[in-house]
């Protein structure tokens, strides 16, 4: 009994210290989009590899994603960025450099609305609008689509699959939006880590908005991981991992 309670008191100061990654196994069926629509949505890669993917939401900017760039370049790694069609065209240059950097471009709208307070006909609207963006600051287009606030329902992912997008969500919620610190940031994912997961992150936000800490975050998180590990893909790369995967994503 006293062993016992000794180790528990140990494991909780190693969590607290950032020493123990707990081992958290989410089951797809978690999420109901991916289970009905599993050739269209994605929120986790169903496997037990130890494979993550980063994503970004909303940016480009010049505040914030210049230095989310500096730290994956020095790592090494590639991740996924949900461009907002809005700051595309307020910054095509900083667009530009995501992708001649090897990241991974995706949709997130043009204007950012909560599209289940919508129509149908508004997605596709805000779809092509950014695209056109996309297109013109990088020549390339993109077949990724997230909603804002993961906001969809079944008539608007049946539409994605009509396009030929792949719906993407996350299964861990780094909540960097808050202006967290990177101590939170960095504690928000360990707390959550599991094979296969998506880590939804932001590399620019409102002007109010302070995400100085998810660079700071990634800059400690990404060896961490590592060591433990973990290799870092691009959601086309962590799709593979799953049994319905499109043709032209693997």
């Amino acid at each position: 009994m006293l062993f016992g309670r000794l180790l528990k008191a140990c494991l909780i100061s190693m969590l607290c210290v950032g020493l123990f990654t707990p081992f958290v196994f989410v089951q797809a069926s978690t999420y109901p989009l991916q289970t009905k629509y599993p050739d269209i949505m994605i929120y986790k890669a169903n496997t037990k590899q130890k494979v993550i993917a980063l994503t970004f939401d909303d940016g480009p900017d010049r505040r914030f994603t210049p230095q989310v760039l500096d730290v994956l370049n020095k790592h090494r790694v590639k991740a996924t960025f949900f461009l907002l069609g809005t700051r595309v065209h307020e910054y095509p240059d900083v667009a530009k450099r995501i992708h001649n950097e090897g990241h991974v471009l995706g949709n997130h709208t043009y204007w950012h609305p909560q599209l289940t307070n919508s129509s149908v006909n508004n997605m596709l609207w805000e779809i092509e609008k950014n695209e056109k963006e996309i297109k013109s600051a990088t020549n390339f287009e993109t077949k990724l689509f997230r909603a804002p606030y993961g906001a969809l329902n079944d008539n608007l992912v049946k539409e994605l699959g009509e396009l030929g997008y792949l719906g993407v969500g996350w299964s861990i919620d780094t909540e960097d939006w808050k202006s967290l610190s990177s101590k939170e940031i960095k504690q928000n994912i360990l707390n959550n880590v599991h094979p296969g997961a998506i880590i939804l992150m932001h590399s620019a936000g409102h002007w109010t908005q302070d995400l100085s800490g998810t660079a700071k975050a990634l800059d400690e998180i990404i060896p961490y991981l590592k060591k433990q590990g973990y290799e870092f893909l691009t959601i086309p790369e962590i799709f593979k991992y799953n049994m319905h995967a499109p043709e032209e994503m693997k």
